[in-house]
């Protein structure tokens, strides 16, 4: 995963650990969901070409194309 996505987890409650990784107990699924559909809103905001702003979300999340 990426840091983004690691940030956006936590604000919705996931907790990293060291040794034992990632829990999930307060975990908001909904919440990360709503927090990354409003990072790409205000990430996109104002861009007008589809292509740059397509590549531009892969990029930012860390996802293969």
């Amino acid at each position: 995963m990426n840091e983004r996505i690691d940030e956006l987890m936590i604000e919705a409650g996931a907790r990293f650990e060291f040794l034992h990784g990632v829990h999930y107990d307060d975990f908001q699924y909904k919440k990360f969901a709503e927090l990354i559909v409003r990072d790409i809103h205000a990430y996109v905001d104002g861009m007008d070409t589809a292509q740059v702003i397509s590549n531009g979300i892969l990029r930012r999340y860390g996802v293969e194309e």
